[in-house]
């Protein structure tokens, strides 16, 4: 373990991650680029010598060659004299031949040599009529060699060929192409550096990501990540810090689900037991047996109406999208009031309706029933005596409104915010004895928001509470419309 750790504070880019690989493309790639221009450089600059010395030395045997076409008699004797006058030119090595590429004269040697050719390329094709220059650097030398036909009066009589090894320009050149290699060499470094450099901190903080992914994955949704910077990396981060923080909301939320979900059904579990070991234990008449018998199916229904509250809210919260229908609100409210006038006549309340105008939407039926049957039970339940109940639809602008009013106690103003949670409950005591769970509204609001709409609330204590559900209408004459 410590040769790893030792290794990763040395080496903080693993040679098989991205970022080596990424690293390592950017410093070929610029090492390419570099290499073109160093070369493009040099033969650039080297065309741009070249051309300064073919237009110099093409000069030069000119001026020669005119001297020489001046003479009546080409020998070596007049030659040199010619030469001899060309007092503006430089050159390392003048010769002049005839036009057969016999050497006449020679700058090189003090004797001119009898019947020698000098066949040299540049003099092959200058005896052929053709102005010639050749050029070669290397190593910091630099040759050039020129020649052109000599005419006199219109006929071909010979050629001067030059030759110059500039060594100043070639320095020149080697100087040039020296610097040039440098700054290119200077700049790969920096390139090198800078990737790995880059790399290493980019890295270090995608290493910081993964860390926390480790140790959310255990279990720990406290470690946020501060990844600095404002990039790519920065949003990824905000997103993963985003995501933690829902995490352990969501498990905040099933943890005290768990907690909550074992409180409310360990108290019936507990009645049952105590009641059963009372029977077991005690010598009881029929009529208190049959009571506790009784208490004991109470308390079971309880059970049995609590589960089926759990399964409908789990089932509310992961059933997939299903295929919908168009439903009127009028029918299914209508339907819930005769399932619900028994226990209104029970506690007394006055139910009654309001249809302004009643608009179709698009839902399961069973959603919209379960959603008016859980919000009227309460408005029944929570009621005062003599009370009313009050479901009014209408319509505003392309929604569906139901609201819901009762004439009941009413919320307190700090609960309100909470009526939605599993398991809350205003007064505990009073919806134990209505045999209220506090899930009756968590499913109300998961149906609402699965079916694309929206539910609030408003209470007043010793007034009533008004439940407000809005629904996008489907409008059956518009759709029709725009399918024809």
């Amino acid at each position: 373990m410590a040769i790893i750790s030792k290794n990763k504070r040395f080496f903080p880019i693993q040679f098989k991650s991205a970022q080596f690989r990424y690293a390592l493309i950017y410093i070929i790639v610029t090492l390419a680029v570099l290499l073109f221009l160093n070369i493009y450089s040099s033969r650039s600059s080297q065309e741009v010598f070249y051309n300064g010395k073919e237009k110099a030395m093409l000069e030069m045997c000119k001026v020669a060659a005119s001297e020489i076409s001046s003479l009546s008699i080409l020998n070596s004797t007049t030659a040199e004299q010619a030469v001899n006058k060309l007092k503006d030119i430089t050159y390392s090595r003048l010769l002049v031949t005839d036009h057969n590429g016999k050497l006449i004269f020679d700058t090189s040697t003090q004797e001119q040599p009898a019947n020698a050719y000098a066949l040299f390329p540049e003099i092959v094709t200058a005896i052929k009529g053709n102005d010639v220059f050749s050029w070669h650097y290397r190593d910091g030398r630099m040759e050039s060699r020129a020649a052109i036909p000599v005419y006199s009066f219109g006929a071909l009589t010979g050629c001067v060929y030059l030759t110059d090894n500039d060594a100043a320009q070639g320095a020149l050149i080697a100087s040039l192409e020296k610097n040039i290699f440098t700054i290119t060499l200077v700049l790969e470094i920096a390139v090198v550096l800078f990737s790995f450099s880059f790399a290493s901190v980019y890295s270090q903080r995608l290493r910081k990501i993964m860390t926390s992914i480790r140790t959310a994955r255990s279990g720990d949704y406290t470690n946020q990540v501060d990844i600095g910077g404002n990039d790519e990396l920065t949003s990824l981060g905000d997103e993963f810090n985003d995501l933690i923080r829902r995490l352990q909301i969501s498990e905040n939320k099933r943890r005290q689900f768990v907690s909550d979900a074992s409180h409310e059904l360990k108290t019936p579990l507990a009645s049952i037991k105590l009641l059963s070991d009372s029977i077991m234990q005690n010598e009881m008449d029929e009529d208190t047996v049959r009571e506790f018998v009784g208490d004991i199916g109470n308390e079971a229904e309880r059970l049995n109406r609590m589960t089926q509250k759990l399964l409908t809210l789990t089932k509310a919260e992961v059933q997939p999208d299903v295929d919908c229908e168009i439903v009127y609100i009028e029918p299914t409210v209508n339907k819930v009031l005769r399932m619900l006038s028994v226990i209104a006549n029970e506690h007394n309340i006055h139910m009654q309706t309001d249809i302004i105008c009643d608009c179709p939407v698009l839902m399961q039926e069973d959603d919209l029933y379960q959603i008016i049957f859980n919000l009227a039970e309460n408005g029944i339940k929570y009621n005062t005596p003599g009370g009313t109940l009050q479901i009014c639809i209408s319509r505003e602008d392309d929604n569906a409104v139901i609201l819901i009013q009762d004439t009941g106690t009413g919320i307190p103003e700090d609960a309100v915010g909470h009526i939605f949670e599993r398991f809350y409950r205003v007064d505990k005591a009073r919806s134990r004895s209505t045999g209220g769970a506090g899930l009756g509204l968590a499913i109300v609001k998961n149906l609402v928001e699965r079916n694309k709409g929206t539910i609030h609330v408003r209470s007043q204590i010793g007034v009533g509470t008004t439940f407000t559900i809005t629904f996008p209408i489907f409008d059956v004459e518009e759709e029709f419309s725009d399918e024809t």
